[in-house]
C-alpha cells in the first residue's frame, strides 16, 4: 500500500476484545511494514474516552466483542459520522452484511479474510468507496435504482476521456493508488478527476458515484 509510505503511521482505531483477533492484526501489519508497504498503527479504543485522543479516521469493529453490532453502528453514525468504519464478523449471509453497510459500515471482513484481503479493505474504504461482497454491492445498486426511476429521469452527463478511464476503474473496485499506476499519473490527480465526477454526476461520495454509473449504465456506449 503504497500511499501508506510516508513518515505518519496509518493510525487504525480497534475496537475488540479477543486477544488473539487483537494479535492477529497486529502481525498482519508488522508484516506490512516489514514487506516496505507502510507502516500501520493498531490503536485498541476498549477503554473509555480513548477515541478522543486517538486521532484515527478508520475503525475495525470486530462483531464478536458486542450483541449490539447494529446499535453501535448507529451511535457512531449519530456522534462521528466522518470515522469510516469496517466491521469485522462470523457471517457470511449477504442480507446481514446489507444490513451492516446500510446501518452506516463502509466495509465488512469475514474472521477468514486473508492478509491481502484486508489491507485491500482499508485501502479502498479509505479513499471513499465501500467494501463487500459483490452481490451486496449489486443489491445496493438495485436499491439506489429503484430510488432513481422514483426521483425521475436525472441529466446525463458529458465525460472526458480520460474521466471515463478513471470511472471505469473506480468502478470495477480500484482505489486511487491503483487508478494512478494503471493510467500513469499522479495520485493528486486522481484525487482530482473523482471530485469533479462526482460533482457532475451530482452525488456526494465515491459510493453514490459507482452506484449511479452503474444503475444509469453512464458508461455505456
Amino acid at each position: 500500500m503504497k500511499d501508506m509510505k510516508s513518515k505518519e503511521a496509518l493510525r487504525l482505531g480497534l475496537v475488540a476484545t479477543d486477544p488473539l483477533r487483537i494479535l492477529g492484526l497486529q502481525t498482519i501489519f508488522a508484516a506490512s511494514d516489514a514487506a516496505g508497504n507502510g507502516t500501520v498503527e493498531i490503536v485498541p479504543l476498549s477503554v473509555p474516552g480513548a477515541l478522543d485522543e486517538s486521532g484515527v479516521s478508520l475503525i475495525l469493529i470486530d462483531a464478536a466483542c458486542t450483541e449490539h453490532i447494529f446499535e453501535l453502528l448507529a451511535t457512531f453514525r449519530r456522534a462521528r459520522p466522518h470515522l469510516k468504519l469496517i466491521v469485522l464478523g462470523l457471517e457470511e449471509d449477504h442480507e446481514y452484511i446489507q444490513r451492516i453497510i446500510g446501518a452506516g459500515a463502509k466495509g465488512y471482513l469475514t474472521h477468514s479474510a486473508r492478509e491481502q484481503e484486508v489491507r485491500m479493505a482499508i485501502e479502498v474504504v479509505q479513499d471513499g468507496s465501500a467494501w463487500a461482497p459483490r452481490k451486496v454491492l449489486a443489491r445496493l445498486i438495485e436499491s439506489s435504482s429503484a430510488q432513481t426511476a422514483k426521483t425521475g429521469t436525472l441529466a446525463e452527463p458529458r465525460f472526458s476521456e480520460r474521466e471515463r478511464q478513471v470511472l471505469g476503474l473506480l468502478v470495477a473496485g480500484h482505489p486511487n493508488r491503483a487508478i494512478a499506476e494503471e493510467l500513469g499519473i499522479d495520485l493528486t490527480t486522481v484525487k482530482k478527476h473523482v471530485g469533479t465526477l462526482i460533482r457532475k454526476v451530482g452525488v456526494r461520495n465515491r459510493i453514490d458515484l459507482s452506484v449511479q454509473v452503474l444503475s444509469r449504465k453512464l458508461l455505456s456506449d
